[in-house]
Formats: structure tokens, C-alpha cells, sequence
């Protein structure tokens, strides 16, 4: 496994997903429970990583900055 696919693959607790994203637990959570018309989340489902533990993948913690980033810049250019 090379160094790009191990970052792929790391978990993320929530200190660190918090200070990526800049939302609250509350936030997230209300956002993990809504789903899109595709059955999406609104935002990435964590993983169990044991019985009083759980995560997120960094890589889809990053597409979804990414994907924000994204419908930002195109209302932008709609307005």
C-alpha cells in the first residue's frame, strides 16, 4: 500500500473532522441523518471502529469539502 492510498484509508476521529469541516457535532450529526433523493447522506457516515468507538474516512471527509467547494463556486456563477 503506498503513502497516498494509506491516507485514503485513515480514519478520523471527531477532534480532527471538527477542525476540517468547521461544524459542530450537532451540525454533523443532524447532517448524517438527512439523505438526498439518491439515498445519499448529506454528509459522510462514520465507520464502528469498536464497541464505544467510530470514524470517518479521510477521503470522503475530503470529497465532501470538496464537493462544497464546488456548489459554492457554481451558485457563484449562476448569479
Amino acid at each position: 500500500m503506498d503513502q497516498q492510498e494509506a491516507k485514503r484509508n485513515r480514519f478520523l476521529r471527531w477532534p480532527e473532522v471538527h477542525k476540517r469541516v468547521g461544524l459542530c457535532h450537532s451540525q454533523v450529526y443532524s447532517l448524517m441523518r438527512k439523505f438526498d433523493s439518491e439515498g445519499n447522506p448529506s454528509f459522510p457516515l462514520t465507520v464502528k471502529l469498536g464497541a464505544r468507538a467510530s470514524g470517518w474516512l479521510e477521503s470522503e471527509i475530503e470529497q465532501w469539502i470538496l464537493d462544497r467547494v464546488n456548489e459554492s463556486r457554481m451558485q457563484g456563477e449562476r448569479e
